[in-house]
């Protein structure tokens, strides 16, 4: 089978599955979470929000496979342009499940894809099982994007509660600089899509007159980088695991990882009002 990855979520999934021969095309965005591809050198198409039916013509693929987030636009055109398309869309851990399932029966490895599943299951009911003691569910803010500001998905929510905290807000909904201040949360977690370790925690706090915030005052603001927490695929327990570090020290320690940054002021944060 000849498939092509219009989305990291894509590939991970194939990766874990063994079945990363069946791909022939990804997006270079795949690269950053499958490091295997770069060594294949395999074409490059656009994500499913700006590829053409031209550079798929190219690659002759038996199947396309999407995920959220898409332009409906670009999957009807590759449609009409005949080419089979599986479009997916998860909300919650569970539809990710579903999706590893259906991949895996696609590319005949439905036992791999149930023991990457069984995987995932028992990592979070460890972490869960971990934070029943905890005396306290910290209050964490995920964002996804800051420009306007949009909570984290709902499946980033179910890890935040498996980690032993309570996400704040409404999973994937906008909202504003002064609700959040409202809300003063213990923990802000910031996963902006394709900006990597690059969300600048400390110039944001500024802008958005957060100084006082609880979680600016207890140094308790990160950026854990999104593809552990905006790719519906089994890299989310990794995303998992950093959001526990942030939320129960305490109980699962810190996390040293390039993936994962603390909000680092040269001065006190109440010398930044």
């Amino acid at each position: 089978m000849r498939i092509v990855s219009l989305q990291p979520s894509v590939s991970v999934i194939l990766d874990c599955l063994g079945q990363i021969d069946t791909l022939v095309a990804c997006t270079r965005y795949c690269l950053d979470v499958v490091p295997e591809l770069r060594r294949r050198n395999l074409p490059l198409v656009h994500d499913a929000w700006t590829t053409t039916t031209d550079e798929l013509t190219v690659l002759r693929p038996d199947l396309v496979i999407a995920s959220v987030p898409y332009r409906h636009e670009s999957l009807a055109a590759i449609l009409k342009a005949s080419f089979p398309v599986l479009a997916l869309a998860p909300h919650s851990i569970a539809d990710i499940y579903s999706d590893i399932r259906l991949i895996g029966s696609i590319v005949h490895a439905p036992e791999r894809a149930a023991a990457v599943i069984n995987s995932m299951q028992a990592a979070i009911a460890e972490t869960s099982s971990r934070t029943l003691a905890a005396s306290k569910r910290p209050r964490v803010y995920c964002e996804e994007w800051g420009k306007p500001l949009i909570h984290s998905q709902h499946w980033v929510k179910e890890l935040v509660e498996a980690a032993g905290g309570e996400f704040v807000g409404l999973p994937g909904a906008v909202t504003k600089a002064e609700i959040i201040i409202a809300t003063d949360p213990d923990v802000v977690v910031m996963a902006w899509c394709g900006a990597g370790m690059r969300v600048p925690l400390e110039r944001t706090v500024e802008k958005r007159g957060w100084q006082q915030l609880r979680a600016v005052s207890e140094r308790r603001v990160f950026c854990i980088t999104e593809e552990l927490l905006n790719t519906p695929a089994p890299t989310l327990i990794g995303g998992m695991r950093a959001l526990a570090s942030v939320i129960h020290p305490e109980i699962f320690g810190p996390m040293q990882s390039p993936q994962l940054r603390c909000i680092d002021f040269e001065s006190e944060p109440s010398k930044l009002v």
